[in-house]
C-alpha cells in the first residue's frame, strides 16, 4: 500500500495495519491533479427544514452519531431518538460558515478562484446560513457587535489558509456537498430493518482515470498522531459508503485542516473497508439492543464538560425524558442538519 505523499515535511501515522497516512507539516500548496468536471450539488447543510420534534422517523448512522454512541449511548438517544436542542457555539457555525464558503468557490469557474474571491464569499455564506437559522443572530449583540466582525474576520482567515494547502484553480470537482446513503444487512435482533448509512461529503474528485478522492475540510487544528484513527473513522465511512453505491475503492481520503494548515492523507484498500463494515454493523447491532427498552446508559468522560444535557442525565442528578420508542421506517420525516456527518 503506497500513500500518496504531500509536498512538504511530513511524518508517519498509524493505519492500523492497513493503507497509511501522512501529514503536510510546512511548505506550499499542493499541486492538484486536474480531475474532472461534474456537477454540483447546490444544497448546503443549512438549507433543509428541520424536522419536528414530534415526527418519528428512522434514524441513519452517520459517522457522527455513530461516534455519539461510541462516547455516550445516553447523548446517542438525546440526539437521534429525543432530538432534544442543543446551543450551536461560535465555532461551530463558524465552520458552517467557511463550508459553505468553499463551496460557493468551487461554484465559480477555476480561473476565478483566488484568495480574494475566497474570502468575499464569507459575507454572502454566513447571510444564507443565518436566513436558514435565525436564531443565530442571538451569537451577538448585534451586526455592529465588535465580536461578530473579529468572528467574521477569523473565518476569513480560514478560508486564506485553505488556499495554503491546494491550488482551487487546478482541481474541477464532481460533486460538493454531496449525500451518500448505503444500506448494510446488520445482525441486530429481527433483522428488519437494515442498517442505513448517510453522511454528506465535502467534496468528491473524480480523476480522468476514475480514481475517487474524498476531501473534508476541518476549521480546527490537526489531531495529534494518537487522535488520527478517530478523525480517518468519518473518512473511512464515507469510503464504505461509495464503495456500496459505486462499488470503487476510493484512492485517497483527505483532510484539510484549516486553523494550522496540515493535510492528512490515506490510502484505503478494500479488505480494511470491509472490516470497517463489520465494525459499523456491531455498533447498529448495540444501538438496536438499546432501542428495545430504551437502555442507552450515560458514560461520563471529561467530554461531559461540553454537553447541553446534564439536565436530563442520570450521572449529574438529571432525569432523562419519557423513552418515546424506536422511530419505526415507515414514519420516517424529514432529515435536519442534525442527522448529517459534521
Amino acid at each position: 500500500m503506497v500513500a500518496d505523499r504531500i509536498p512538504g515535511q511530513v511524518r508517519s501515522a498509524a493505519g492500523n495495519g492497513a493503507g497509511a497516512a501522512v501529514r503536510s507539516i510546512v511548505g506550499g500548496p499542493v499541486r492538484a491533479l486536474p480531475y474532472s468536471g461534474g456537477t454540483m450539488t447546490e444544497t448546503l447543510a443549512t438549507d433543509l427544514p428541520a424536522t419536528s420534534t414530534a415526527a418519528l422517523r428512522r434514524p441513519a448512522l452517520s459517522p457522527s452519531r455513530a461516534a455519539d454512541f461510541k462516547q455516550c449511548p445516553l447523548l446517542y438517544r438525546f440526539r437521534v431518538v429525543d432530538r432534544l436542542p442543543e446551543t450551536p457555539s461560535r465555532p461551530q457555525v463558524r465552520g458552517t460558515v467557511v463550508h459553505a464558503a468553499l463551496e460557493r468557490l468551487f461554484a465559480l469557474p477555476p480561473e476565478q478562484r483566488d484568495p480574494g474571491t475566497g474570502q468575499e464569499l464569507v459575507d454572502p455564506a454566513w447571510r444564507d446560513v443565518l436566513a436558514a437559522n435565525p436564531e443565530l443572530a442571538e451569537l451577538f449583540a448585534g451586526p455592529d457587535d465588535p465580536e461578530r466582525i473579529e468572528w467574521l474576520d477569523s473565518a476569513r482567515a480560514l478560508v486564506q489558509a485553505y488556499f495554503t494547502l491546494e491550488d482551487p484553480r487546478l482541481v474541477q470537482p464532481e460533486a460538493c456537498e454531496l449525500l451518500v446513503e448505503a444500506e448494510l444487512v446488520s445482525s441486530d435482533a429481527g433483522g428488519s430493518e437494515p442498517l442505513l448509512l448517510r453522511g454528506y461529503i465535502d467534496r468528491l474528485d473524480v480523476a480522468p482515470t476514475g480514481e475517487i478522492r474524498i476531501v473534508d475540510y476541518k476549521s480546527g487544528a490537526a489531531p495529534r498522531e494518537v487522535f488520527e484513527a478517530k478523525a480517518l473513522f468519518q473518512m473511512k465511512f464515507y469510503a464504505l459508503a461509495l464503495l456500496r453505491t459505486r462499488g470503487v475503492v476510493p484512492h485517497q481520503l483527505r483532510l484539510l485542516y484549516l486553523a494550522d494548515r496540515q493535510a492528512l492523507s490515506y490510502t484505503p484498500d478494500e479488505a480494511e473497508l470491509l472490516r470497517f463494515e463489520r465494525t459499523l454493523v456491531a455498533i447498529w447491532s448495540a444501538i438496536r439492543r438499546a432501542a428495545r427498552d430504551g437502555d442507552f446508559r450515560p458514560s461520563p468522560s471529561r467530554m461531559c464538560d461540553w454537553c447541553d444535557h446534564k439536565a436530563h442525565c442520570p450521572a449529574f442528578g438529571g432525569v432523562p425524558p419519557t423513552y418515546p420508542g424506536w422511530p419505526e421506517p415507515s414514519s420516517a420525516g424529514i432529515e435536519s442538519a442534525r442527522d448529517r456527518a459534521d
